[in-house]
């Protein structure tokens, strides 16, 4: 399974970004897919996670701002990012169980 993260970028706070990842290999028996941060000095976090029948679940420092959607064939994966806070600058990951995909830089202004 490769995993190919893109959409991160600069953007001002309260502003939205919408992260995409690019899924390619066998596929058909991931079960986990999610995305995860870290941010400079601190450990990687769980940012949300979507499983193969729907359930998510989500970090509570993102709740209510963040939401993770993937197509029908795992094929992609997103995560939608709404009100971002400074504190939300970290790089972003994506992973489909134990596979890991780059990441992509997210830097909020205040």
């Amino acid at each position: 399974v490769q995993l190919q993260a893109s959409g991160g970028g600069l953007v001002q706070a309260g502003g939205s970004l919408r992260l995409s990842c690019a899924a390619s290999g066998r596929l058909f028996s991931i079960r986990v897919m999610g995305w995860y941060r870290q941010a400079p000095g601190k450990e990687r976090e769980q940012v949300a996670q979507i499983t193969s029948a729907g359930y998510q679940n989500y970090a509570d420092s993102v709740k209510g701002r963040v939401t993770i959607s993937r197509d029908s064939g795992k094929k992609t994966l997103y995560l939608q990012m709404n009100s971002l806070k400074p504190e939300d600058t970290a790089v972003y990951y994506c992973a489909y169980d134990n596979y890991w995909g780059q990441g992509t830089l997210v830097t909020v202004s205040s």
